[in-house]
C-alpha cells in the first residue's frame, strides 16, 4: 500500500496521483507539482488515501510544495498572460490565413511552455506560426489540435436540460455512447434531439442505460404474441418501459378485437434477445456515432 493524493490541473480534468510525503493535504488545497509538461499548479481533488501500488499506472512523483501566497500571485499573473497570448496568437493566425479556430491558451506554472489549443477540419501547416509565436514569447510553443467535444469541455456552456454541461462541470473523461442506447430508451433518432452542444451524441444517454436494459429484459417486443391472465392471445402494440405496462390487441371469443392494458409481470411470454427497432431512417444518427468513435481517439485530460 502507498499513500497518494489526487490532483487536477483544470476544472473537471483528469485526476493525477502524487506522493504527499508527510504533508497533511486536504481536498481543495493548492499544490505545486512536477509533471511531464513541467512544473504545474494544481488543486487537490483527492486527499491522502491509501491505495495498492499496482493500481497506480506510473511512478508517483512527490509534490514540490503546498502553494504559497507568492505561488498564488504567479498563477494569477499566468492567467492574465494567457489572455494576452490568446489575442496575439489570434492575430498571427489571421496574418498567416490559417483555417484553424483558436480555442484556448495555457501557460505552465514555470512559464517553460505556452500551449495553444485549436480545432480544424484537417491537418494544418503551422510551422511559420510557431516561429512567429516563439520569437514573441521566447519560450517553448506547443499547438495542440483537439476535437469538438474537447472544445466544448474547455469552453463550457448550458445543455438542453438547462444545467451546466456534464463534461465541463464534473466528468474527468468522456464516456462511450452509441445509437443503441437511444434505441433502448425509445428515444427519437432525430440528431437534433439526441446530440449535445458539441454536435455529438449526448453523454447523458449512458446514465440510465443499465436501468433501461434491465427493464427492457422484462418486456416483450412490439409485434410479439403473448398470453394474458384470462388465457387470451394478444399481439403487443405498445409498451411503457418505466411503468412496465404492455398494450395488447386481443381477439375475444366473439371474434371482436380490442386493445387491453396489462402489467408485464401478469403476461406469459418467452423472453428472448430484444430486437432493436428504430423509427424511420437513422442514417444521420449513425453518423453522429461514427464521429464520436473517431473523436474518442483524441481526449483532453
Amino acid at each position: 500500500m502507498m499513500t497518494i493524493i489526487g490532483v487536477r490541473f483544470r476544472r473537471a480534468g483528469k485526476v493525477y496521483f502524487f506522493d504527499p510525503g508527510m504533508e497533511d493535504i486536504k481536498p481543495g488545497a493548492h499544490v505545486i507539482v512536477e509533471t511531464a509538461r513541467g512544473v504545474e499548479y494544481g488543486i487537490v481533488a483527492l486527499g491522502r488515501t491509501e491505495i495498492e501500488e499496482e493500481k497506480v499506472p506510473v511512478p508517483v512523483k512527490p509534490i514540490i510544495r503546498i502553494a504559497t501566497p507568492e505561488d498564488e500571485e504567479i498563477n494569477e499573473e499566468n492567467r492574465e498572460k494567457e489572455k494576452k497570448a490568446y489575442e496575439i496568437c489570434l492575430e498571427k493566425i489571421r496574418k498567416h490565413e490559417l483555417a484553424m479556430k483558436l480555442i484556448a491558451c495555457e501557460y505552465t506554472f514555470d512559464n517553460n511552455k505556452v500551449l495553444f489549443y485549436f480545432t480544424a477540419d484537417g491537418r494544418i501547416d503551422f510551422r511559420e506560426l510557431v516561429k512567429d509565436l516563439a520569437s514573441i514569447f521566447r519560450t517553448r510553443i506547443e499547438l495542440r489540435q483537439i476535437g469538438v467535444r474537447d472544445e466544448t469541455k474547455m469552453r463550457g456552456g448550458i445543455g438542453i436540460c438547462g444545467r451546466p454541461l456534464c463534461c465541463a462541470s464534473y466528468m474527468p473523461e468522456f464516456i462511450p455512447v452509441s445509437i443503441k442506447m437511444a434505441k433502448e430508451q425509445n428515444l427519437s433518432l432525430n440528431p437534433g434531439k439526441i446530440s449535445g452542444v458539441c454536435g455529438r451524441l449526448m453523454c447523458c444517454l449512458q446514465y440510465e442505460e443499465e436501468a433501461y436494459e434491465d427493464l427492457n429484459s422484462k418486456l416483450p417486443c412490439i409485434g410479439d404474441f403473448v398470453e394474458t391472465p384470462e388465457g387470451l392471445k394478444g399481439e403487443v402494440v405498445n409498451i411503457s418501459v418505466l411503468k412496465q405496462i404492455v398494450k395488447l390487441l386481443v381477439e375475444l371469443d366473439s371474434g371482436d378485437k380490442e386493445v387491453r392494458e396489462y402489467k408485464a409481470s401478469d403476461l406469459k411470454f418467452k423472453p428472448k434477445k430484444r430486437r432493436q427497432k428504430s423509427e424511420g431512417d437513422d442514417t444521420e444518427a449513425k453518423k453522429l456515432e461514427a464521429m464520436d468513435r473517431q473523436e474518442n481517439k483524441s481526449k483532453l485530460d
